[in-house]
């Protein structure tokens, strides 16, 4: 299968900007959300989900459902060992290093996990327990064990259905169904993990921006597929949503808080409920992506760094990680530990061990069969 190279650099650029956030210098701030009232985080999933579709979907036609099944299940392993990787470099080299030093940084982020050692280190590895910044690849996880059952039922009745469950359940996640569901689990199953510590991101609100995705990518192989359009009227709607948004964002006195202090209206935008107002910026964005976008490509040089870092995102994400807990665990979460020199430094060397663990990783990170997919249909 061909490997569009757009989207490698934008995953790639994906990873740059959730270094920048994650990494604490001068530079979090003013680079965090830098299009609008969306981060990278949006942007990241909604890609994965749209290659996902793309590349699960044409086996599944190609091969069959339970081919496509087995390519997620390897993908899912993968994954799954990555991030209990991840996990116990956290528990054991940043947690150690974090005691000895007396770091409140990394104190606060094992916070329950010093607690409850066991009870940390068993639910951590089921995906329950999710320190903040490692509940991305938990979500992803997740959303990868349902898409083949959701692909495969997708195929044979239309997205429709899929679609208007997947847009209820995100309405409901707005009004509280995620700590329905958690109060549910530790009254029946006695779960001792407190809600704020089962990661920000909110799986049920999430899942539609995850779906929406597969749902584009698995459609640019249905038969007759024909290129997206969108009517002048909706690209000048969507340009005035973005540029507002944007100017919103870095001109107005709250920052990334669009409504300062109100914590009920800033909702609205919120990111890890993904807001209604959220999702309207971040579908205005992805309608001039994708009208502009290959325009935009034929005239910019291509970055082959950004290309490197985006096809090998899975290990260049887990390098971000352990890079963004060794700079907590020996500098703390301050902005402004550093001189500005000593975040460019720092910055540089981050960036430069990304894309030498996207070099060592090339190819490593592509889902096999989807290389290997035959041209002519499988057989019944």
């Amino acid at each position: 299968m061909k490997r569009y190279w757009e989207i490698d650099a934008l995953r790639g650029l994906m990873l740059v900007l959730m270094t920048v956030t994650h990494l604490p210098t001068r530079l979090t701030d003013p680079l965090g959300q830098p299009f609008g009232f969306v981060s990278a985080a949006e942007g990241f999933v909604l890609l994965s989900a749209f290659v996902a579709g793309l590349v699960y979907s044409r086996i599944g036609h190609v091969r069959g459902v339970e081919s496509m099944r087995s390519a997620f299940w390897r993908r899912v392993l993968k994954v799954y060992l990555c991030h209990a990787a991840t996990l116990l470099f956290l528990f054991t080299v940043i947690t150690g290093v974090g005691l000895h030093i007396d770091q409140p940084a990394v104190k606060n982020l094992v916070s329950y996990y010093l607690a409850a050692p066991r009870d940390g280190f068993l639910y951590g590895l089921l995906l329950v327990y999710e320190p903040a910044l490692l509940d991305i690849l938990p979500m992803y996880i997740f959303f990868m064990l349902m898409s083949p059952w959701v692909l495969a039922f997708a195929m044979r009745h239309g997205w429709l259905p899929v679609m208007v469950v997947s847009a209820a359940l995100w309405a409901a996640a707005q009004f509280g169904f995620s700590e329905w569901v958690y109060g549910l689990a530790v009254r029946h199953l006695g779960l001792p993990v407190p809600y704020h510590e089962m990661g920000a991101f909110n799986t049920y609100a999430w899942q539609f921006l995850w779906f929406s995705g597969l749902a584009i990518g698995a459609s640019r192989n249905a038969p007759g597929m024909r290129p997206l359009r969108f009517p002048a009227w909706l690209l000048v709607l969507a340009a005035g949503v973005a540029l507002y948004c944007f100017y919103w964002r870095h001109t107005g006195i709250n920052g990334q808080a669009p409504f300062g202090g109100d914590v009920e209206r800033n909702l609205l935008f919120d990111k890890w409920l993904l807001g209604p107002l959220r999702l309207v910026n971040l579908v205005a964005l992805g309608i001039l992506a994708v009208r502009f976008g290959p325009w935009l490509m034929r005239k910019l040089p291509r970055l082959g760094w950004l290309e490197a870092m985006g096809s090998a995102s899975l290990p260049v994400f887990c390098a971000h990680l352990v890079a963004v807990l060794l700079v907590l665990a020996f500098y703390g979460d301050s902005q402004t530990a550093r001189p500005w020199w000593g975040d460019a430094l720092l910055l540089a060397a981050v960036f430069t061990g990304m894309y030498l663990v996207a070099r060592v990783s090339r190819g490593a990170d592509v889902p096999p069969p989807a290389d290997e997919v035959p041209t002519e249909p499988a057989r019944a």
